[in-house]
């Protein structure tokens, strides 16, 4: 199988609790390798954007000031099947229905603070990579 890119968020829960070496631990430990880090502090505009497919959703305003509430970290990983790796070491989006050892029974703080964000699909992966990354940054 070939090797497949996906993305990832360290949210700000989860590096306002200084937990980003911790949860890169266990994405390599996975088999995920991070082919490209970034911190930075998103806007309100810059998440709205980011998280736009969820703008008729209720919980789209609490998301969008939540995510720009502090820093973040995006990441590519990359594995073989990497979307779907990464999405078992993150664990339920309800950290009481993550599985022990996942990141989000470990780390998160409800279902909302759940300390880590994961491509659901490898379309999605791609525009969530571009939005954040340009070619020259990914240095896998």
């Amino acid at each position: 199988m070939a090797l497949q890119r996906t993305f990832s968020i360290i949210k700000p829960d989860a590096t306002r609790r200084n937990l980003t070496g911790a949860i890169n631990a266990k994405l390599e430990a996975a088999g995920l390798r991070i082919i490209a880090q970034k911190r930075i502090h998103l806007t309100l505009a810059q998440a709205q954007t980011f998280y736009g497919v969820h703008k008729d959703r209720p919980f789209f305003g609490e998301l969008t000031e939540f995510m720009s509430s502090g820093p973040i970290v995006a990441q590519v990983l990359e594995a073989e099947d990497a979307v779907l790796k990464n999405r078992e070491v993150m664990g339920a989006t309800n950290p009481a229905d993550a599985a022990p050892g996942t990141i989000r029974k470990e780390f998160a703080l409800s279902i909302g603070e759940n300390s880590i964000h994961g491509s659901d699909g490898p379309e999605t992966a791609a525009q969530e990579i571009a939005y954040f990354f340009s070619g020259l940054e990914l240095v896998g």
